[in-house]
């Protein structure tokens, strides 16, 4: 190296880019030790005051995971499970009392007596007979009443062999239960309580909550089976009552409404807002659904619902199926909103003033009462 010489400088624009990239790395990194810790604080949990997700277009791509069930598009839903406060409507299809049944009053026996029909010109029309209220059974004005309550069948037809053998020689009767008013009625409708069971009157509580329809037939029979013998019933769900969506309408600083809506597996968004007469005043066209993960484990789905094109333009990629738990969020109009938000600022200060003026007017009137409206007095 020459005496006296120096080595020269960088040239400034080369510097100064690389401060600049310097720079940039270092902001980089940051935003991105900011950005892992707040997933790994936060984890799928989104933010309270998160913006809706605008539309670039009617077919717009379908959120994270399986595509979404659309108008064109519908799933069935999973096998409904009962829950409380459904309303079930069970039918008895075969419901005969456990062996040996005790007669009693109010029952209908079928009496078959040979040798009385043959005497009688022949076998009668109608062979059953009403036990009354004492627990007796007739077999016409020829025989005294027969005591038969809280007898078997084969106990009836010995007294009742009895009360004829004096006039029948080894008569020939046999009795059978042909129906019985003393059993509980089954059939109808059963709600489902807050406890998951459903009444079944004399025969107990049957544990339905969870239940698919099949498990909560096989659950009645089994508790009916402990009283009868060999139960069939048939069960199907009379009222959809504990599987719902909702429809939340934000107020524009006049409060939210939420609508609740039971679910039948048909409904798309223009049905859900169908069920609010359509949107107000209040509302914007931003609209989504608010989905929870099933089981309630990891994120959440906002679907975002192009309203002008499911509406205007018969598009059906957003107007998605509804599914039980959604939240249809439709909302506010900002302009709507804030004038509400200027009307309430200043609605104080309205009043406290209008007070004013109203306080001054009154004293400036009781002042100049007696002189301003006497006639005659010359003074204003």
């Amino acid at each position: 190296m020459l005496r006296g010489s120096r080595i020269a400088p960088p040239p400034r624009n080369c510097l100064a880019g690389a401060m600049v990239g310097s720079r940039a790395a270092r902001r980089a990194t940051a935003k991105a030790a900011l950005l892992w810790l707040l997933v790994a604080v936060m984890g799928c949990r989104s933010l309270v005051d998160r913006p809706a997700p605008r539309l670039a277009g009617p077919q717009a791509p379908p959120p994270f995971g399986e595509p979404v069930p659309t108008e064109k598009d519908k799933s069935t839903l999973a096998p409904y499970t009962i829950e409380a406060p459904d309303i079930l409507f069970i039918e008895a299809l075969r419901v005969v009392p456990k062996p040996p049944y005790h007669i009693q009053a109010t029952d209908v026996l079928s009496i078959d007596f040979p040798d009385l029909f043959e005497e009688e010109g022949g076998r009668p029309r109608d062979n059953r007979y009403l036990v009354d209220g004492e627990g007796r059974v007739s077999l016409g004005p020829r025989f005294p009443k027969i005591p038969v309550r809280g007898m078997t069948e084969d106990q009836a037809v010995l007294a009742i062999r009895d009360a004829v053998k004096e006039e029948f020689k080894d008569p020939q009767v046999t009795v059978q239960l042909f129906s019985t008013s003393g059993q509980q009625q089954i059939s109808g409708e059963h709600l489902v309580s807050p406890d998951g069971t459903v009444n079944l009157g004399m025969y107990g509580l049957a544990y339905v909550a969870g239940m698919t329809v099949e498990e909560a037939t096989a659950a009645v029979e089994e508790q009916l089976s402990k009283s009868l013998d060999n139960p069939k019933v048939s069960v199907s769900v009379f009222s959809y009552n504990s599987k719902v969506y909702y429809v939340i309408t934000e107020g524009a600083g006049s409060g939210d409404l939420v609508g609740r809506f039971p679910i039948t597996g048909n409904e798309t968004v223009i049905d859900a807002i169908a069920q609010i007469n359509g949107l107000s005043r209040l509302s914007s066209k931003n609209i989504w659904i608010a989905r929870p993960a099933p089981g309630g484990a990891g994120c959440d789905e906002m679907l975002p619902v192009d309203w002008k094109e499911i509406t205007k333009g018969a598009a059906t990629a957003t107007n998605y199926q509804i599914l039980p738990g959604d939240r249809i969020f439709i909302a506010e109009n900002k302009m709507v909103a804030l004038d509400s938000m200027l009307n309430k600022i200043i609605a104080p200060f309205e009043r406290v003033m209008g007070f004013t003026l109203l306080g001054s007017q009154t004293i400036q009137t009781i002042n100049r009462f007696p002189l301003g409206f006497t006639s005659g007095s010359g003074v204003l």
